[in-house]
């Protein structure tokens, strides 16, 4: 890879064949997503919460060590992942877009993120919701609208937009949401991704609630990504 913009915009599957083939590093890689996400998440405000650069540096550099050590890895193998901030993180804070919960850091993972992070993905921090993710737009009161990738005037739809916009963007290689009545699809739209909403039940969700029978944990895949996306 001759640049940073060549990594960001490979899609997941080419990706993970160049970090297993090492041809790629895992900290080059990450090196290169927190390099997009500080040239762009100010203005689109995609990815309100961060875990530092030197904690996901370090994780990144362990994921090369196990891959030149030849250690079985997963399928996700040193992936950039941020997660919907709907959905538990142990240890990183999860605020479900409210104020209520602007402190609240969960000592557990939801069973999907656990799965992530088994699978080799390496969790960046938290994507932007609607407020408990109600609504097809992505606006809350702690973190404020996440912005239209291609128009920063417009809405970027929701409630899974900050997902969509961080993908559209190239500041991850994947994405994961929640949908319940088009909150996968609707950004999808908005933003020139892919949503995937699979069909309830197919992602266990350990702490849905028994009257919840119709929402779904996805994800997101990109299109046609270029750098003139999300251009300051």
């Amino acid at each position: 890879m001759s640049t940073r913009d060549d990594i960001v915009f490979l899609d997941a599957r080419r990706l993970t064949a160049l970090l297993r083939a090492r041809e790629v590093s895992a900290v080059e890689v990450m090196s290169a997503f927190l390099a997009r996400i500080e040239r762009l998440n100010p203005a689109v405000n995609a990815i309100p919460t961060l875990r530092p650069r030197a904690e996901l540096l370090a994780e990144a550099s362990a994921a090369d060590a196990r891959l030149a050590r030849g250690d079985t890895v997963g399928p996700l193998h040193a992936l950039p992942f941020a997660i919907k901030d709907l959905s538990l993180t142990r240890g990183l804070r999860t605020t479900f877009g409210s104020r209520i919960y602007r402190d609240f850091v969960p000592t557990s993972d939801d069973l999907y993120v656990a799965r992530i992070k088994s699978a080799g993905g390496i969790v960046i921090g938290k994507t932007n919701t609607a407020e408990f993710g109600a609504g097809s737009q992505t606006f809350n009161a702690l973190f404020g609208a996440t912005r239209n990738p291609y128009d920063l005037a417009k809405t970027c739809g929701g409630s899974s937009g900050g997902a969509a916009v961080a993908l559209a963007c190239g500041m991850l290689p994947l994405a994961d949401g929640t949908d319940l009545g088009g909150s996968l699809r609707n950004p999808a739209s908005f933003c020139n991704v892919v949503g995937f909403r699979p069909s309830p039940g197919r992602v266990p969700r350990l702490n849905a609630a028994r009257d919840d029978t119709l929402g779904v944990q996805g994800r997101w895949r990109a299109t046609s990504r270029t750098s003139r996306c999300c251009s300051p």
